[in-house]
C-alpha cells in the first residue's frame, strides 16, 4: 500500500510533539514509534489550531 502524502509540515508535527511531551521518542525511534494514542492526540491538538485560525480569521471581518 503507498503511503500518503503529509498534510502536516514536519516543522509544525515536531512543535507538537514538543507540545504534548513525546518529541524524545520521535527522536530515539522517529515517527513510526509513537504510540496511536500520540499520533491521535496531535491531530487533535492540530485540528484545534486550525479551528482557532479559522475563527480568529472569520472574526477580523
Amino acid at each position: 500500500m503507498a503511503r500518503r502524502r503529509s498534510t502536516m509540515s514536519d516543522a509544525f508535527k515536531v512543535e507538537l510533539a514538543k507540545e504534548l511531551g513525546f518529541y524524545d521518542t520521535v527522536q530515539r525511534e522517529g515517527w513510526g514509534g509513537i504510540k496511536a494514542r500520540d499520533a491521535g492526540n496531535m491531530v487533535k491538538r492540530a485540528i484545534e489550531i486550525a479551528e482557532q485560525a479559522l475563527a480568529e480569521k472569520s472574526g477580523q471581518r
